[in-house]
């Protein structure tokens, strides 16, 4: 019998949040974003759930590869471009669109001597643009003469200009406020004088809070999930939950006023208290540092952790839940318990989170 531990994906609620970023996206096309094995739901769900999406993107040449295997027929986009020359024959035959930020990717495509065999060979290319996060991208004033060297390739289209926000969920961020990396990116567009392309500068907050940017399409990512990249909570967003972290009590401990729970002895019992053992732990991708009080539903009742997490075990207090017993449902995150709430206890974010289930965790697939 396997461990009791499961994530239920609910593809209705992929749908529903996919169908979110559409309404607040307007004329634009939507990205559906499932990178990092659809942030954690399997790629097969994300398919499945997002039948209707406009295009995927992802930053794994292989997980593209397995979309088409799955039967995607759509555009796909590689949201980091390719890692190696040898990358740009799979592109081609697969028909995957890039992104390209460097220098050095634009040599590779110079070199590579693509066939050119109708319309179907051609690469489309997202020139991305560097706005001021300073990862990925080409300066404005570099940009010509990146767009200059992609459109000499016969292989090549550039389709459109691309950038990602720093901070879309603080718009007046003091060190670099979306309006200064929107400047950046005009004068990008101004560098290439009469020659117009289609943009891409919002993803999942920018999509929820600004509706007045030059998208043509937008890259949703955690809040097709479920969970918020803004202060705001999901549920205010019309966001559904997503994956539900499930697991049972393994047993139950009776403790007195004194005694320690754990690893490090961390947390000491004030009062006598019965401990729920949870068949949960690091190695499948719950946090570590999760502290004390992190929320937990036993029998749906809310209750906290407590003590230090294990490799396989979580502990619980059930003082409180009178049928709690070895086998009663255990909710980590997900229906009833937000993802972000739990994050948030644990001073990470919703995302970690999702993309942190391990592999011996097993994936269920509910409609």
């Amino acid at each position: 019998m396997p461990r009791p531990i499961a994530a239920h994906i609910h593809l209705s609620a992929l749908t529903h949040n996919y169908n979110v970023a559409r309404q607040h996206a307007g004329s634009a096309k939507v990205w559906a974003v499932v990178k990092a094995n659809a942030y954690g739901h399997g790629l097969h769900n994300a398919v499945q759930a997002f039948a209707h999406a406009d295009g995927l993107a992802l930053v794994e040449v292989d997980n593209a590869i397995k979309l088409r295997e799955l039967g995607w027929t759509k555009p796909i986009l590689l949201l980091e471009g390719f890692f190696h020359g040898d990358d740009l024959h799979t592109v081609q035959q697969h028909q995957f669109d890039i992104a390209v930020h460097c220098n050095e990717q634009i040599e590779h495509l110079e070199q590579a001597k693509l066939s050119v065999d109708g319309e179907s060979s051609i690469i489309k290319v997202h020139l991305k643009i560097n706005g001021g996060m300073n990862r990925l991208g080409f300066k404005p004033e570099a940009v010509a003469a990146a767009y200059q060297r992609l459109s000499a390739i016969a292989a090549v289209k550039v389709v459109d200009l691309t950038m990602h926000f720093a901070n879309a969920d603080d718009e007046h961020n003091a060190r670099l406020p979306m309006a200064e990396q929107m400047r950046r990116f005009e004068l990008a567009k101004a560098s290439l004088g009469e020659i117009k392309l289609e943009a891409s500068v919002s993803n999942s907050a920018a999509n929820l809070l600004k509706h007045d940017l030059p998208n043509s399409w937008v890259r949703a990512g955690i809040m097709i999930y479920g969970a918020s990249p803004l202060p705001a909570s999901a549920a205010e967003l019309d966001l559904l939950p997503a994956m539900t972290l499930r697991s049972e009590l393994i047993a139950i401990q009776e403790i007195a006023a004194g005694e320690a729970v754990g690893y490090g002895s961390r947390f000491v019992a004030p009062k006598p208290m019965r401990i729920g053992v949870i068949a949960c732990g690091y190695a499948d991708g719950y946090p570590r540092h999760a502290v004390d009080g992190t929320p937990i539903l036993v029998n749906g009742v809310r209750t906290a952790l407590v003590g230090r997490v294990s490799m396989d075990m979580i502990t619980v207090d059930v003082t409180a839940i009178s049928d709690a017993k070895v086998g009663s449902e255990v909710i980590m995150w997900g229906q009833g318990l937000p993802i972000d709430e739990v994050a948030q206890s644990s001073g990470t974010i919703g995302y970690e989170l999702m993309c942190a289930i391990t592999g011996r965790v097993k994936l269920i697939t509910e409609v």
